[in-house]
């Protein structure tokens, strides 16, 4: 894919377009054109993934789930916060709260809770080290 966006980049610019995906005048793509294209997509993709007729895939459903991917690959949210174009982290705080595999991995981690059992955290060395460098 890395490669077809490069090939794209090349290609020369049409109309004046400042636009990465320009419509054809050379502007930017409307709303309606951009759920036009994806639609096209989607159904062009549905023949080799035929689960994909049973999903609402819109252009937003691709944002999130490219935020998603960015949070879970342990990009700052920060940095998803401004690729998103969002006023403010906390905009994109909402991704961390709505995404439940996030949630389920936490609570895996955890020990279940043994009322009489008194332990003392035992912190690793990693953690050591980190705290000693700071």
């Amino acid at each position: 894919m890395h490669a077809r966006l490069q090939a794209w980049l090349k290609e020369p610019v049409r109309k004046g377009a400042t636009a990465l995906f320009p419509n054809v005048h050379g502007g930017r793509l409307s709303a309606d054109s951009v759920q036009s294209l994806l639609g096209k997509h989607v159904r062009v993709a549905h023949k080799s993934c035929p689960s994909l007729k049973a999903k609402s895939v819109s252009p937003h459903v691709l944002r999130h789930s490219a935020a998603m991917e960015l949070l879970q690959a342990g990009v700052d949210c920060s940095v998803i916060a401004l690729w998103l174009g969002h006023e403010s982290v906390e905009t994109t705080q909402t991704y961390l709260h709505a995404h439940l595999a996030l949630k389920e991995a936490a609570l895996a981690k955890l020990k279940p809770y043994e009322r009489d059992k008194r332990t003392r955290f035992q912190p690793n060395d990693r953690l050591l080290a980190f705290l000693e460098a700071l």
